[in-house]
């Protein structure tokens, strides 16, 4: 069991290589499997994971008992650490990450704005460690989903210094809207 998305392997990170994690449960469920006898109860549990230093996992744990669905969930999403390029309290630049019908839309904010998002979203970008940022959810509400589109959205940024470096260009040669707040937080 455990979330399954893809990524470069240069972006995952194992557990000693993060600071102190901390973990958030974002979502927590009773499943009745109906037998002869009447029904059997177990327990799934979603996890997030960070550090709020870039690095984040989220995992899917299941169980008969709730402590043990959330203890599997842990170590699932600890083995999924993945590293998301921070700028300051925000991101880069705007990004949509999808997953299945679930789209994340997500663009940095000013210092002071808050994360704004939803619980699921929420969750994930406060594991990260940002703290300035706008977010809208398309599609789909399920738990499950957001976790995996906003991870797919983050797993899409990239450090400004890494682009310049890849145009051969300068930082401060970098033009648009897309990295206005970058040169202005990098000064």
């Amino acid at each position: 069991m455990g979330a399954n998305y893809e990524c470069p392997s240069y972006k995952r990170v194992a557990p000693q290589e993060c600071g102190e994690l901390s973990e958030k449960v974002v979502s927590l469920n009773r499943v009745a499997k109906v037998v002869k006898g009447g029904r059997r109860f177990s327990f799934s549990a979603l996890v997030v994971v960070g550090d709020a230093h870039g690095h984040v996992g989220y995992g899917l744990g299941k169980a008969n008992e709730v402590p043990d669905a959330i203890r599997k969930a842990t170590e699932a999403a600890k083995k999924k650490l993945v590293q998301i390029p921070l700028v300051g309290r925000t991101i880069p630049f705007e990004v949509v990450g999808s997953y299945g019908s679930a789209r994340v839309f997500m663009k940095p904010a000013s210092n002071g704005t808050g994360v704004i998002a939803g619980s699921a979203v929420r969750s994930m970008l406060e594991r990260v460690g940002v703290h300035d940022i706008l977010t809208k959810c398309f599609g789909s509400r399920n738990p499950h989903n957001l976790l995996a589109a906003t991870i797919n959205g983050l797993l899409q940024l990239e450090a400004p210094e890494e682009i310049a470096q890849r145009r051969t260009k300068q930082l401060s040669d970098l033009h648009g809207k897309r990295f206005k707040q970058v040169t202005e937080v990098r000064a």
